[in-house]
């Protein structure tokens, strides 16, 4: 037990030599950016509210114009909107039509031998059995699906 905790915070040579040294890089980078957005939202605020005599009055001769305190927010919004309905578009972009072949199989496409088809299938049913990996062909699935006899799908 002692071993695996030591394995998780310290490396193998470490463990042999008996020192351990506990890591918390990650825990002051969590504290600095928590701080430092605290510390940042905080001036955002006091910026976008307080009078100017206030701010003055704090020793800041110079802060941008209070319409940015608006649009900055506002533009943000927008930007990540437009990401979203580009990445939507570019999904979209990139899917074939349904009368594409390429919408229905690929490349990888994995069928069962033609001679023994039936008989992969009626192995398959038994309930100990771990079936083969095939792709269905898409006329046996619509068969399936649609409950329509193999003569009447044509």
């Amino acid at each position: 037990m002692l071993e695996r905790d030591l394995a998780a915070v310290s490396s193998p040579a470490l463990i042999k030599s008996g020192a351990v040294v506990k890591r918390r890089v990650p825990e002051f980078y969590g504290f600095v950016a928590w701080a430092s957005t605290s510390v940042l939202f905080f001036a955002y605020v006091s910026w976008a509210l307080l009078p100017d005599k206030w701010i003055v009055a704090l020793g800041v001769e110079w802060y941008p114009n209070r319409e940015w305190s608006l649009l900055i927010p506002a533009w943000s919004i927008i930007v990540i909107l437009l990401t979203y309905i580009t990445y939507w578009s570019l999904a979209l972009l990139g899917t074939p039509r349904f009368s594409d072949l390429s919408a229905i199989t690929d490349t990888f496409v994995q069928l069962p031998p033609l001679n023994h088809s039936q008989e992969i299938y009626i192995a398959s049913t038994d309930p100990t059995s771990i079936p083969q990996l095939y792709d269905m062909p898409i006329g046996m699935v619509n068969r399936v699906l649609y409950h329509r006899p193999a003569e009447t799908c044509r």
